[in-house]
């Protein structure tokens, strides 16, 4: 008898550690959306095959590390969005990158748990573009005496929960041998719980408030109260699989044609900027009036870059041996 749904979103926020059922759905939702499975009847597989073996968690001194790392490179990174032209100020900038550092660290985390490969980050201050072709620095398994160069080049890239696409812009995807996508499931007030932790608000910002007239003690207590609490924000990483630097095909999508609209919901390889235009003439879409969508972002900026989504991507235990070839 097939394990009932109800038990599945259960088992899931057991697993995620998760207190909101609203979250589990979303995340199945996005599963389904990313073709890791094609329906929930597929759910349960994939809770034990992919979801369990490659899930691990953050600590909060591992966050601790990714936002001071994430500090020092913020002079470094530009402040715009790869392909578009949105400014970020820089509370933004620091948490993007530390979200991308907790994605190293639990693919570092991961590398530890199956394999027993310790390994050191590409952290440290410099251009970023000096950093491009892996962010794994150095290896260490059981066999070595000390610490080495992996074998070829890795690059991690972190999603949040809800990202179905490996996306790699512009020439990145010659830079690296393999591209893992690892998926945060921190939410939205990570930051700012942590920042909380450290009672940055109470002791600091909001005494500010009380001492220039605009608070008085008890809205003190009120706001500090409702602020997100770190410890109550479990940070876990899903190392959702990999793809190797090799030759795709051209226009390697799938998807479904709406009575006027095509939205994609697979791809697999490069992704050029008049490939919209080939795919409304190959599915006989009105070039001026219809619209070919990807699933769940709508539209890529209109950078060359290469695009998998996560139901294309190698995870499987035999998959991840192979990844020994590369460390």
């Amino acid at each position: 008898m097939n394990e009932s749904i109800n038990n599945i979103r259960n088992k899931i926020a057991s697993i995620l550690k998760l207190s909101k059922i609203e979250e589990v759905e979303k995340l199945i939702l996005k599963v389904i959306a990313g073709r890791e499975i094609t329906n929930a009847e597929e759910l349960s597989s994939w809770v034990e095959k992919r979801l369990k073996p490659n899930l691990v968690f953050i600590s909060k001194n591992e966050y601790t590390e990714a936002c001071i790392d994430a500090l020092k490179m913020i002079n470094t990174v530009a402040a715009t969005d790869y392909g578009t032209s949105r400014q970020r100020d820089k509370l933004q900038l620091w948490a993007d990158i530390t979200r991308g550092y907790l994605g190293e660290i639990c693919f570092q985390k991961f590398l530890l748990k199956k394999f027993a490969i310790q390994s050191t980050l590409e952290h440290k201050q410099g251009n970023v573009s000096d950093f491009l072709s892996s962010d794994i620095s150095m290896v260490k398994n059981r066999t070595d005496t000390k610490y080495r160069s992996p074998k070829k080049n890795i690059c991690i890239k972190t999603t949040k929960w809800n990202g179905i696409w490996l996306d790699i812009p512009g020439n990145q995807f010659s830079h690296s041998d393999m591209f893992v996508q690892v998926k945060i499931n921190a939410g939205r007030d990570h930051l700012l719980g942590y920042m909380n932790e450290l009672s940055i608000f109470k002791d600091k910002i909001l005494k500010e408030g009380v001492s220039i007239g605009v608070l008085d003690d008890n809205e003190l207590e009120l706001l500090s109260n409702n602020l997100p609490k770190f410890s109550d924000i479990s940070i876990s990483g899903y190392i959702c699989g990999y793809v190797l630097n090799k030759k795709y095909k051209k226009l390697s999508y799938k998807g479904k044609k709406g009575r006027k609209n095509f939205t994609i919901h697979t791809w697999c390889g490069p992704y050029y900027d008049d490939d919209i235009e080939k795919i409304k003439s190959k599915e006989c879409l009105d070039s001026e009036t219809s619209k070919v969508k990807f699933e769940g972002i709508g539209q890529f900026s209109s950078a060359n870059r290469y695009l998998f989504n996560s139901g294309s991507l190698l995870y499987r235990e035999e998959d991840w041996r192979k990844v020994l070839d590369y460390i």
